[in-house]
């Protein structure tokens, strides 16, 4: 029998969910030996794969590259999971979106408030920087999202809870004290 292909990702976020599954400490010894890592920023893969079992999405949707991946992952996964508050609802990355058009902030931060040096955009069609969206999106608001995992970031007993549950076949049923925000 076949093991289970699991897969991280990381979209607009700060790594912190990453940092948390991480704090599964000698955990992930035991989970490596029984699922097959297949995508990871902590793995050096750069194409995500097909047949992915189950997938935790950290971050949310902000640029070309998020949306591209998203759309990759969804199609390519049997499970698709928001990890963490920034995939759930857009947490810190969606700050953004009340200040409007992403245009003028990079304008902004750029070109605009630099001082004796001449200020250069970006260009997202150079491949350098990819073009933001025009506003900041939760996963579930861009692709089918099957189950949440809360938290800035979710603690290593969440992550732990969730992706057992999700390994045996089980929607994740996480105690009250895991199921909160923040």
């Amino acid at each position: 029998m076949s093991r289970p292909r699991v897969a991280t990702v990381w979209l607009a976020g700060c790594s912190g969910c990453h940092m948390s599954f991480l704090d599964l400490d000698e955990w992930l010894v035991d989970l490596a030996q029984a699922v097959d890592l297949v995508y990871s920023p902590i793995a050096d893969v750069k194409d995500f794969p097909e047949g992915v079992d189950v997938t935790l999405v950290e971050g949310a949707v902000a640029n070309s590259d998020n949306l591209e991946l998203l759309h990759q992952v969804r199609e390519r996964s049997k499970i698709v999971v928001s990890f963490g508050d920034c995939a759930v609802h857009g947490n810190v990355s969606a700050m953004r979106n009340p200040l409007g058009d992403p245009g003028v902030l990079v304008a902004e931060a750029y070109k605009d408030a630099v001082t004796q040096l001449h200020g250069h955009l970006p260009d997202p069609e150079r491949g350098v920087v990819p073009a933001l969206l025009p506003r900041v999106l939760a996963a579930h608001e861009v692709v089918h999202i099957d189950a949440f995992l809360p938290g800035c970031p979710p603690s290593a007993e969440r992550i732990r809870t969730a992706v057992e549950a999700l390994l045996a076949g089980r929607e994740p049923e996480l105690a009250p004290e895991l199921r909160r925000f923040g």
